[in-house]
């Protein structure tokens, strides 16, 4: 699979500046609410027309505003999932699933392949149901098998899992991506969430403010996000301003302290992060004295906020999170960090 978007659209005092390729299976766009995701898949989809740019889809160009090219949705082979599935309420499974292939004229084909999709949906016995019939993971694998029948280039999942409780919503990822790779077809993921982005797709890209701030494999960018946005929206905790002192060194003036970096520091360094699981009182690198302030007990671990000594007055606290079989009976004098766990980060991925 190969998608090449690079499109500009504004909506009121948005701007949407997207541009990037994917040559993934499954990728994830992962980035706060409003940040313009969902615009992008719409761009992608046909449904909004951007302002300008270029979408390219396997070798087919979908939109060209230089050329005047803008596909219809209905012919850019391109199956979008929408958060809330938008089955049709008056319909049965079995209708909501043909009108994926509405424009297969033969009714003994048409019938053949509703009903191989109803049996790979697992959603046999169900035919006759109408949606407010079904429960969330049902009206969810009636809304894959409409876009599947119709044998799209590449799925596009919106927040597809947004409207679900967390049990439903763990059980169903797993389902959900078991069931893609079974069809090998390949998706990109829109969500807010980092564990759906993690759990199911190879490929991360992280969008802030209408624009790709890092991309790369999802396991690297949570491993090193390299910028502020891409830090926060996988899970860092802490995040401070810094300045580079040395070639392995930086200053962190809001926490007092100097750490000792693995990574080359870069001279553009705006900020480290420190994932809130990295703090260990054994740990002899990059140790320091500090002052409990709080202990928020969860049901299988301990957040912890601490300050460092040298902290400076009215600083965020600093988090630090210890499974509960962990936790120490008195809180350390002294936490340290291992210099490959202070996260590097900067105004524009590099």
């Amino acid at each position: 699979m190969s998608l090449e978007v690079n499109i500009e659209k504004r909506l009121g005092d948005f701007q949407l500046k997207a541009e990037f390729t994917c040559e993934e299976a499954f990728t994830a766009l992962l980035g706060a609410s409003g940040c313009g995701k969902s615009l992008t898949l719409r761009c992608i989809s046909g449904i909004e027309k951007p302002d300008r740019g270029r979408i390219v889809l396997n070798g087919r160009v979908l939109f060209d505003s230089e050329k005047k090219i803008n596909l219809p949705p209905q012919e850019r082979k391109t199956g979008y999932l929408f958060q809330d599935y938008a089955l049709f309420q008056n319909m049965t499974v079995e209708q909501n699933i043909a009108c994926g292939i509405h424009k297969e004229k033969d009714k003994k084909r048409k019938k053949a392949a509703v009903a191989d999709m109803i049996k790979k949906m697992q959603l046999a016995g169900l035919e006759k149901r109408r949606p407010g019939q079904l429960s969330g993971g049902q009206q969810q694998r009636v809304a894959l098998g409409r876009i599947l029948v119709g044998d799209p280039e590449i799925l596009l999942l919106d927040e597809p899992f947004s409207a679900l409780d967390s049990f439903l919503r763990d059980q169903l990822i797993s389902e959900v991506k078991s069931l893609l790779e079974s069809f090998n077809k390949e998706m990109l993921l829109v969500t807010h969430s980092r564990d759906e982005a993690y759990t199911m797709c190879k490929k991360l890209m992280i969008m802030d403010r209408g624009k790709i701030s890092t991309c790369g494999f999802t396991k690297d960018v949570f491993a090193n996000p390299v910028t502020v946005p891409a830090a926060i929206l996988t899970g860092c905790k802490n995040i401070y301003p810094a300045k580079k002192v040395g070639e392995r060194n930086v200053d962190v003036p809001d926490l007092g302290i100097v750490l000792e970096t693995e990574r080359p520091v870069m001279d553009h360094l705006c900020a480290i992060g420190i994932r809130a699981h990295y703090f260990h009182p054994k740990t002899r690198m990059n140790l320091f004295d500090v002052e409990l302030l709080e202990e928020i007990e969860a049901p299988f671990e301990w957040t912890i906020k601490f300050r460092f000594k040298n902290q400076k007055t009215g600083t965020p606290p600093v988090w630090w999170r210890v499974e509960k079989t962990g936790k120490l009976q008195i809180f350390p004098d002294k936490l340290g960090i291992e210099p490959a766990n202070i996260l590097l980060l900067y105004e524009k991925g590099d």
